[in-house]
């Protein structure tokens, strides 16, 4: 099962990288399908601002619907539907093999399903930005560099804060719907620290991140030159 996301059917600049997902699964091969209109929010956001009866609520009705399906296993493309789904939804008897788009894209690349090619430009410097529930909360952060040094023409670059001891983007513990008015702006902070890399790209694999450190780029003057790209999208501007 794909799990799609709200930001992944409702977002329109996250619905591009929801294209990019399907479009690579695609051309790999690999057999998949979606809930369409019966899915429905994972209730991550409702249970990190507090709201633990509309969590359990969402999370009850999930459950029923992918066990009805059949579901076993799922790829989403948002780590905190991931984190979701994989760890807190076995409190309601939901028990499915849960990974992320990027193990998924980094397999098909290894096994050779998915062969990216050189874009045909001049090398191209990348940074990546280590999601919060991708890395410090499931330890998962191999196969998104896997991708990107699978690319011909490109140089990636490590922020000086990453991996372990990488900084959240801003959009944490239900951040992104809250309005900041003290202090300075965490997706700031993110974004001068990625920056100082000179990249031509920010690498993300999280619809949050996209928007926070797209923002903070925009913010800094800097969109002309810079991109703000899911790595499914990364991968799928070189794949035929």
């Amino acid at each position: 099962l794909y799990w799609v996301g709200c930001a992944g059917a409702y977002d329109d600049r996250a619905r591009r990288v929801t294209r990019s997902v399907s479009r690579l699964m695609q051309k790999a091969g690999v057999d998949f399908s979606i809930l369409g209109n019966d899915e429905k929010c994972t209730g991550d956001s409702a249970r990190r601002l507090g709201d633990e009866y509309l969590f359990q609520n969402m999370a009850t009705e999930n459950v029923e619907l992918l066990n009805e399906s059949g579901v076993k296993k799922i790829v989403t493309h948002c780590p905190h539907c991931m984190n979701t789904l994989k760890n807190e939804y076995a409190q309601f008897g939901g028990d499915y093999e849960v990974i992320h788009h990027s193990e998924l894209l980094s397999k098909l690349v290894s096994d050779g399903k998915l062969k990216p090619k050189s874009g045909g430009d001049a090398q191209q410097k990348v940074v990546y930005h280590d999601s919060c529930y991708l890395g410090r909360y499931n330890e998962i952060y191999d196969p998104q560099r896997d991708i990107i040094d699978a690319l011909p023409d490109v140089e990636r670059v490590e922020a000086d804060r990453s991996k372990a001891t990488g900084l959240c983007c801003g959009a944490g513990g239900g951040q992104m719907w809250m309005e900041v008015d003290i202090g300075e702006r965490m997706n700031y902070v993110r974004t001068d620290q990625l920056l100082e890399k000179k990249p031509e790209v920010i690498a993300v694999a999280c619809n949050f991140c996209m928007t926070m450190l797209d923002d903070g780029v925009k913010a800094k003057g800097k969109d002309e030159d810079v991109e703000v790209l899911d790595l499914a999208e990364l991968l799928d501007r070189r794949v035929d």
